[in-house]
């Protein structure tokens, strides 16, 4: 197998991800952690798009921070639910299957048999939407497209580290570099605490004394040279739970962020809408309407909003959320009571959700704070403020996202707990 990376214009891409559809209600990095040690242990490196998860190793090639090629690929051909595609890329083959939005196939051949045997496998499956294939192939209604031209605009998936075990070795690092720097920098004191010293008793009181003179102005320049060359002290940790939004007042902001956002505009289907932490979004799908169009009416009803066209079906609104009063809150319980706590109160409600218990390390280079987290993922028919009442009960909560799919006119909640 080669390695599987591929670069067009000078810039790398993953390829060879294992991709799966995400279930209603999951955290994306929780089911890739999840799926990475059902699969293998060694794909320690994630993506989502859309409504999956992709999943990579750095056996691969593959970094955190490289995008993927098979997400890029996807929405430049935005146009088509379900299509099969080989493209040449430095005398190798890049392969991608999409059905039905989702990813079949993401491989990469360094033999054009191999590819081309793949392709025609593939290829006998009925209805796909497109067939793209290189023009020496001879492939009945297949159309030859670069790689290149296709992803231009860059993908919006780019590969994270499943583990938080790399933020705690960068920690270890830190302090570790922190202490050669002190050993550095009273290298010469200590070197001479550990000197023999001359015995007093045997030299005259005049080399006596012209010795401390010169031991008295030697301290003298470490201490200056100590002022020059001091470390800076760190920052103290800033510990998220002292800082939280008010739970109702951010459940009302995404609401109504959405709600704004959510416009009927004339020939244009709305797809789905998501508040973050900072901005609330909404996709827009073409039926009948145009570009001018959508952009005459959206500067009308969704004034000072940022709109970007993902395709030339495919539009993406933005939208800044504004500030909501932060207040300290944390669950005096220990990360057990509380999770258990959540799924009674699911339960009661007669609803599901997932339920993780994680740990986050925070450090400033010398000081390592461990954060006990619960996270919880749920579906559900009721509105923000509806669905935030169920942790009444609880401290420490902070929804990071919720997001409504136009379609099952469904929210998808994401809420985090921070316990004791």
């Amino acid at each position: 197998m080669p390695g599987q990376v591929i670069t067009v214009d000078r810039k790398k891409y993953a390829v060879g991800l294992f991709w799966q559809p995400t279930g209603a209600g999951y955290v994306p990095r929780t089911y890739a952690r999840t799926l990475a040690r059902s699969v293998d242990k060694k794909l320690n490196l994630y993506t989502e798009y859309r409504a999956m998860v992709g999943l990579g190793s750095k056996r691969f090639g593959h970094r955190s921070g490289m995008e993927s090629a098979a997400a890029a690929v996807t929405d430049a051909l935005g146009e088509f639910t379900s299509f099969l595609a080989v493209f040449a890329v430095d005398k190798l083959f890049y392969l991608v299957a999409v059905r039905n939005d989702v990813i079949l196939e993401d491989k990469l051949f360094d033999k054009e048999e191999d590819a081309r045997a793949e392709y025609f496998k593939l290829s006998k499956i009925p209805d796909w939407g497109a067939l793209f294939a290189p023009g020496a192939w001879g492939m009945p209604r297949a159309v030859e497209r670069n790689l290149g031209d296709l992803i231009r605009r860059g993908p919006r998936a780019v590969l994270r580290q499943i583990s938080r075990v790399r933020a705690t070795l960068i920690s270890v690092a830190l302090l570790v570099g922190f202490a050669i720097l002190m050993l550095w920098v009273f290298r010469e004191p200590l070197t001479r605490m550990f000197a023999p010293t001359p015995e007093i008793s045997q030299v005259s009181p005049e080399i006596v004394a012209e010795y401390e003179r010169q031991i008295e102005e030697k301290n003298k320049e470490l201490d200056q040279q100590f002022e020059i060359q001091r470390a800076p002290q760190p920052e103290p940790i800033v510990l998220p739970y002292e800082y939280l939004p008010d739970p109702v007042a951010r459940a009302e902001v995404c609401y109504q962020a959405i709600a704004f956002l959510m416009q009927p505009i004339t020939g244009w289907n709305q797809v789905s809408a998501e508040c973050g932490e900072t901005h609330a979004s909404v996709v827009f799908n073409r039926d009948f309407g145009t570009l001018n169009g959508f952009y005459s009416i959206a500067t009308e009803l969704m004034p000072g909003s940022f709109v970007q066209q993902e395709s030339d079906n495919s539009l993406y609104v933005r939208a800044t959320l504004p500030s909501v009063q932060i207040q300290a809150s944390l669950d005096e319980r220990d990360v057990e009571t509380v999770a258990r706590a959540v799924m009674t109160a699911f339960q009661d409600a007669n609803m599901f959700a997932d339920v993780q218990m994680v740990t986050d390390t925070l450090t400033n280079g010398v000081d390592t704070v461990n954060l006990d987290i619960v996270e919880v993922a749920a579906e559900s028919k009721l509105t923000p403020m509806q669905f935030m009442k169920i942790f009444d009960d609880f401290g420490g909560v902070y929804m990071t996202r919720c997001a409504w799919d136009a379609s099952t006119r469904n929210w998808n909640y994401e809420v985090i707990i921070y316990a004791k």
